[in-house]
């Protein structure tokens, strides 16, 4: 049985407190919301902290709240953004991609802000203790070698949150909080292409609201692959979002692949690509062969690597025909066996 290591536990009530607190404990202190991957990662011994700061109690965190656009606090669960109208009626990307996170009971305790600030993750990272002394280690915790490529001088986990693709695609914000003051940045840049320095976050910074800008005739959606229809993290993550004019002529879009990097990110050619242009078959072929180059999936997840990479198309492919109108009912149950 793996148990948890010894930490003091802290449960502030407020932001500013929880930012005091943070910014005092320094390196020796982590955040927890629901822990749905923290706990494990401190039970294989991963993380270690000291102090785990709750943010459980955090007033403000769990507020919907409508305006300009729509502004989620980080402290909603992932079921509580599921059955939020708003979300599903406005945002229905982001809507997919929560639905799709984990199992239910996950959905029921894990929280937005902890999938966007999701730890990456890797075969040769997400053992146990023992396993990993014994290959010596990697580069992300205590070694000094990349087991996924010998040669690298950076740690290729990947990222596996699934609302980040689709929340970049809707060109949504994040807002973060510190002892210092409070700033707001696109949320494609919260994250770095390095496995170990993943986000841009500051190690004071308590990560506490996600704006939304208004919908403004954007459609948008979700595709996700991995091996079963629940539980499993993303192999693949596909985010459109896309505004059309009434005769089906592209005006803007935005393409985001997941899981193939260890960050989210936006296929700048593959979007810019679609501007002006109706999704035919051939328009989504080539935005799905575009897409496909950018990706560079590693051997260091579930399912073959070549073949996880030649499905990038498909993917793209599914999303752009459902933003076309196409009924993909079928698809999406064969796919993700979810209505969705």
């Amino acid at each position: 049985m793996m148990r948890l290591p010894w930490f003091q536990y802290q449960a502030p009530v407020s932001v500013a407190e929880a930012a005091r607190m943070l910014a005092g404990e320094g390196p020796r202190g982590m955040l927890i919301a629901g822990g749905t991957d923290l706990l494990p990662n401190m039970k294989r011994r991963q993380q270690t902290p000291a102090t785990l700061i709750s943010l459980g109690r955090v007033e403000g965190l769990k507020k919907i709240a409508n305006g300009a656009g729509l502004t989620l606090g980080a402290g909603l669960t992932l079921t509580e953004v599921v059955n939020a109208p708003a979300v599903r009626e406005q945002y229905r990307g982001l809507w997919q991609a929560a639905a799709q996170v984990a199992s239910p009971h996950l959905r029921n305790m894990g929280t937005l802000g902890g999938n966007l600030c999701l730890d990456t993750r890797c075969n040769y990272y997400n053992q146990n203790e023992e396993w990993r002394e014994a290959i010596d280690y990697c580069m992300k915790k205590e070694g000094v070698t990349c087991w996924v490529a010998t040669a690298s001088k950076r740690c290729l986990a990947v990222s596996s949150t699934d609302t980040a693709p689709a929340l970049i695609a809707l060109n949504a914000k994040v807002r973060l909080v510190s002892v210092a003051g409070e700033r707001e940045i696109a949320l494609e840049s919260l994250y770095n292409n390095d496995g170990i320095a993943y986000l841009t976050r500051n190690a004071d910074e308590l990560l506490i609201e996600v704006v939304l800008p208004k919908n403004a005739g954007w459609n948008s959606t979700y595709w996700k692959l991995r091996r079963r229809g629940s539980f499993d993290f993303p192999l693949l993550g596909v985010a459109a979002a896309l505004r059309a004019a009434p005769d089906g002529t592209v005006e803007e879009a935005r393409l985001v692949l997941g899981a193939v990097s260890s960050q989210p990110f936006l296929a700048a050619k593959a979007s810019g690509f679609l501007a002006g242009k109706k999704l035919t078959d051939e328009v989504i072929a080539e935005a799905g062969a575009l897409a496909a180059s950018r990706a560079k999936p590693m051997d260091n997840a579930d399912l073959d690597v070549y073949w996880r990479k030649e499905v990038v198309p498909s993917f793209v492919g599914y999303a752009l025909r459902e933003l076309r109108g196409d009924d993909m009912r079928a698809m999406r149950m064969r796919i993700s066996r979810q209505a969705l």
